[in-house]
């Protein structure tokens, strides 16, 4: 999948890989897409969840080799 900015949390507990992308979604234009590498298993319903309040659009979830990768699509 196409994006324009990828962040790598991995080794990063709850809440900083969700408040290092709420960072980094702040810095984007709207319709861009961010990259996201984390390893907390917490992240798949925290991520679900940050979409869901913040009107970011999560396009993909998926975990490779115990790493989870989102795209989400700046609002």
């Amino acid at each position: 999948m196409h994006f324009d900015r990828e962040l790598d949390v991995k080794g990063l507990n709850c809440p900083l890989p969700i408040l290092r992308t709420k960072k980094a979604l702040s810095e984007m234009s709207p319709g861009e897409v961010l990259h996201v590498l984390a390893t907390d298993r917490g992240s798949v319903k925290d991520f679900q969840a940050f979409a869901k309040q913040t009107g970011n659009e999560l396009l993909s979830s998926i975990e490779v080799s115990d790493v989870f990768e989102f795209h989400l699509k700046r609002k």
